[in-house]
């Protein structure tokens, strides 16, 4: 994932929304969201190339999700694939911290990244540059590819939008449209707000909406995920083409009492 907004216990009705862009090149082959053969406990898209995910959930109600840390001058070739890191967690038992401290043991395996886990109970997030464990109390956030809530533009954005969004009272359908067109977002921020990761100014701008538009680059899928205090959950995924359009749709619903 490139841009995660999330609320974790901060609406009456709802443990969990996750609301995320998956960017990626155009030429990378993935399979959407599905129940996986392999692990049919795993609801996720799929990275064909390197056999993980971006961001899954499970049938008793695991989350994990992960974002690439933008630092084109600290990259290991020989780095192993970040997306494995989530399969892992969503395969195992251990709890959201236990699970990152360990993580924190192996990080320098992979390439920067920042990892969310939530075991049902809790929700954790590792930064392996700045290899801190943050517990998270209730509330919004939104990460990109710096640190959680770093002040860029589409950040701010995503995160603000989507607090709006809970509080506005409306119909289910209307929430989910709401908070899609925060995915949907192609405004490029202006120059003096653009961070400076070493990219150029040219990919900062072409970096800087939610939705990311290039032939080459771009967003790939949009999903939210919700869960509900009562443990229904929710998982809706829109595929997008290289214009940005949504080309294909699916949508899976089940409850932790009875999966």
């Amino acid at each position: 994932m490139c841009l995660i907004a999330f609320a974790w216990n901060a609406h009456p009705e709802y443990k969990l929304i996750v609301a995320a862009n998956r960017d990626e090149w155009h030429d990378r082959s993935a399979a959407p969201a599905a129940w996986w053969h392999d692990h049919p406990q795993i609801l996720a898209g799929r990275d064909l190339k390197a056999g993980g995910t971006w961001m899954g959930v499970t049938r008793s109600g695991r989350f994990a999700a992960v974002t690439n840390f933008r630092d084109p001058g600290d990259r290991k070739s020989t780095a192993r694939s970040r997306g494995e890191l989530v399969t892992a967690f969503l395969l195992g038992d251990e709890t959201s911290v236990a699970f990152l401290t360990a993580t924190k043991n192996v990080a320098h395996e992979y390439n920067g990244f920042n990892l969310i886990a939530g075991d049902g109970t809790s929700l954790a997030c590792f930064g392996s540059v700045d290899g801190a464990i943050e517990i998270l109390e209730p509330g919004v956030y939104a990460l990109s590819n710096h640190t959680l809530n770093e002040p860029w533009p589409k950040v701010t954005m995503a995160k603000s939008a989507l607090g709006a969004a809970l509080q506005e009272k409306m119909p289910e359908d209307a929430r989910q449209m709401a908070i899609f067109a925060i995915l949907s977002d192609d405004t490029v921020a202006p120059d003096d707000a653009l961070p400076n990761t070493g990219v150029g100014i040219e990919w900062e701008r072409v970096l800087s909406p939610a939705l990311i538009v290039t032939e080459k680059y771009g967003t790939r899928a949009s999903t939210i995920l919700s869960v509900t205090n009562r443990g229904d959950i929710s998982f809706e995924e829109h595929t997008r083409t290289t214009d940005g359009a949504v080309s294909s749709g699916a949508k899976f619903k089940f409850n932790l009492r009875q999966s």
